[in-house]
């Protein structure tokens, strides 16, 4: 007679347990916590490095030069410009000739290249033109004489290698003295291809 109802309590007690460990589990996903969000946007753009070459009156680098004889020059100008966002490391220029000779590839008695720069457009007088730094500006040598055959050769004191400025160049051939008969009847094309290079990287 006793076994029925200590039964019966048991099943009791063991409903009561399950229940309140059910409640408590819900109990741990269902408490409060304070938060707070800030937030920011930043605008992220690269630079561009871009020289260019002027035009026109701007540019005498493909007038062809003739009959030349030992002992003659040659002027052309040239305007360059630093039209990109970013100032530039520096500036070099190679020259190459896809079509050569004698002119080109005697680098002693073959032309010789140099160039200075005028800080404004230069002045031209006579035909063949020769070119003068006008009044009021600054010349300086941008690179010394050397063969006309050359490949990232340095060129100094541009004002082109800071963004949105500009070089009146001019470059002069010289054809040596001391060229002997074997340079008679010779042709080149002597091509100029100037390039600008990045300045440092940094902390913008």
């Amino acid at each position: 007679m006793s076994i029925r109802p200590t039964s019966t309590r048991g099943k009791l007690l063991a409903s009561g347990a399950l229940l309140a460990m059910a409640a408590g589990a819900a109990g741990l996903g269902t408490f409060g916590s304070f938060t707070s969000t800030t937030s920011a946007s930043e605008n992220v753009s690269s630079g561009t490095v871009t020289i260019a070459l002027g035009t026109g009156s701007d540019s005498t680098l493909n007038v062809d030069a003739t009959d030349l004889v030992p002992g003659d020059t040659v002027q052309r100008v040239v305007k360059l410009t630093n039209s990109g966002s970013s100032d530039l490391g520096g500036v070099t220029l190679t020259t190459t000739a896809p079509t050569s000779s004698l002119l080109d590839s005697d680098a002693t008695n073959g032309l010789q290249l140099s160039i200075d720069a005028c800080s404004k457009a230069w002045y031209s007088q006579g035909t063949p033109a020769t070119y003068t730094c006008k009044s009021g500006g600054t010349q300086q040598a941008v690179l010394g004489t050397t063969p006309v055959i050359g490949s990232d050769m340095t060129l100094a004191n541009l004002s082109s290698v800071t963004a949105g400025q500009s070089d009146y160049l001019r470059v002069t051939l010289s054809f040596p003295s001391a060229a002997g008969n074997n340079l008679q009847g010779q042709s080149s094309v002597i091509n100029f291809a100037f390039t600008g290079t990045q300045g440092a990287a940094g902390s913008r």
